[in-house]
């Protein structure tokens, strides 16, 4: 069995999100840990310091976790970010990522916290264009939260809008992903038996749940980062699942559970569907290879099928590893602050 990688003392990226933290050193090593920001924002500083234990000299970040309702705008946001990362760093030089390709120095980033925002998706594509050569292609980064979907033409990233209410509104930016998204929001109702039920729209239960119970996430039975607080387990999924419908656990066997998951993933994949199909035709693109990165294989692998065209795909997982695709931009941000990725 071989050791654990261990972090470089040269160099760290970070991508700071609203629920996740995740590192990466270009090298091979990978840290991903929940941080919601929302609740533990004034734990940042000490939570950014656990991924630099190793003290490196130089510290590079990207972010999206500026938009989270603790901070009144994003400005303040991107201050609160940037400030608790140089205060964690120490003697580290401090570098944030933009969504115009650059690294500007923390107060640098302060001053454009426009472009300092929601930076992280820039940095993926173009680990994503490097792969392409010159063929046209599509970035799918599929997350626990959002999903990512950026053209890329002849070897560079060719996005349509750049901030997060542009690509909201263009769809390269979908606000869907396989752990953290309500049941309510992906669908209104579930076929159970031969009843077409409503689904509340209350938070009892998320896509985690389903993709638990199709074995596309694996079983936590020590994680509680669930919606009721229960293991991210089989079991409590199932239960989970009732709830949203308002039906008693032991009306809704395992198999019910896995018939619903099966349609929650078929309505996520819809909609990634439709937003792929209008960037693209915004874009005016065809691609002919598609990039997919995140952890939501087989959702992606589902909408690749329903588009139904005749392309490649490049996973992430299978080109690099599985942690490295889940920290693709942490990975990505490495390497161009490596001067590995052009």
């Amino acid at each position: 069995m071989k050791p654990p990688l261990q972090p470089a003392t040269d160099l760290i990226a970070l991508d700071i999100g609203g629920a996740n933290i995740k590192a990466a050193d270009g090298r091979g090593w990978t840290d991903v840990s929940p941080f919601p920001m929302w609740l533990k924002w004034e734990l940042l500083r000490s939570k950014i310091t656990s991924f630099l234990s190793h003290r490196p000299k130089k510290v590079v970040a990207t972010m999206t976790g500026e938009i989270a309702d603790c901070f009144p705008s994003r400005k303040s946001g991107v201050t609160h970010i940037v400030n608790s990362l140089c205060a964690a760093a120490g003697d580290a030089s401090v570098g944030i990522y933009t969504t115009e390709g650059d690294l500007l120095s923390p107060q640098q980033a302060i001053d454009n916290y426009h472009t300092a925002a929601a930076s992280n998706w820039h940095a993926v594509a173009r680990l994503a264009a490097s792969l392409t050569s010159t063929e046209d292609a599509v970035l799918l980064d599929i997350g626990s939260t959002t999903v990512d979907i950026i053209p890329i033409r002849n070897g560079q990233p060719q996005p349509l809008a750049f901030d997060d209410a542009s690509r909201l509104t263009t769809g390269e930016l979908v606000y869907t992903g396989i752990e953290r998204t309500p049941v309510s929001a992906i669908l209104n109702e579930i076929l159970h038996g031969n009843v077409s039920r409503p689904v509340s729209s209350e938070l009892f239960a998320r896509s985690q749940d389903a993709w638990i119970l199709l074995k596309e996430l694996p079983e936590q039975h020590s994680s509680t980062d669930t919606a009721d607080g229960k293991p991210a387990t089989l079991s409590a999924a199932r239960i989970r699942l009732a709830r949203s419908m308002l039906l008693d656990s032991e009306l809704f066997s395992m198999h019910d559970a896995r018939f619903a998951a099966e349609q929650i993933a078929t309505a996520q994949g819809t909609l990634i569907t439709a937003a792929l199909q209008k960037v693209m035709l915004r874009s005016k693109l065809k691609p002919r290879i598609f990039v997919v990165s995140g952890h939501g294989k087989q959702l992606s692998q589902q909408v690749i099928h329903d588009l139904s065209m005749d392309v490649s795909t490049i996973y992430l997982q299978d080109f690099f590893s599985s942690a490295i695709s889940r920290s693709a931009p942490s990975h990505a941000l490495a390497l161009i602050a490596r001067g590995l990725l052009a």
